[in-house]
């Protein structure tokens, strides 16, 4: 799906909300939906990765140059990239987790 398709997608999901055709709950799933597949059929130069390990990370998914550009996006998306700073290394703080292509 591109990002015209899963524009009008969320557009139609909301249209159907505000006509009345779909409550809160079937709209929230409904784009939840569009932005999956958008993700998961993501067609950029980068790729798509997926958080797998401890909790609140696990699931996480990010676009990403590389790995490594990957695990930093989720760090930084979390907010423990701040905690794995050089000048504040708490390692053990940070939930173990890898990063795999989706």
């Amino acid at each position: 799906m591109d990002r015209i398709s899963a524009i009008r997608n969320v557009e139609d999901a909301l249209r159907a909300f505000e006509n009345g055709d779909a409550d809160l709950a079937d709209t929230e799933q409904r784009v939840a939906a569009v932005l999956r597949t958008y993700a998961t059929e993501f067609d950029g130069d980068d790729d798509v990765f997926r958080a797998v390990g401890e909790e609140p990370l696990d699931g996480t998914i990010v676009v990403a140059p590389s790995a490594p550009a990957a695990r930093e996006r989720v760090l930084t998306l979390s907010g423990l990239d701040r905690l794995t700073d050089m000048t504040n290394t708490k390692a053990d703080s940070v939930p173990e987790f890898d990063v795999e292509r989706v």
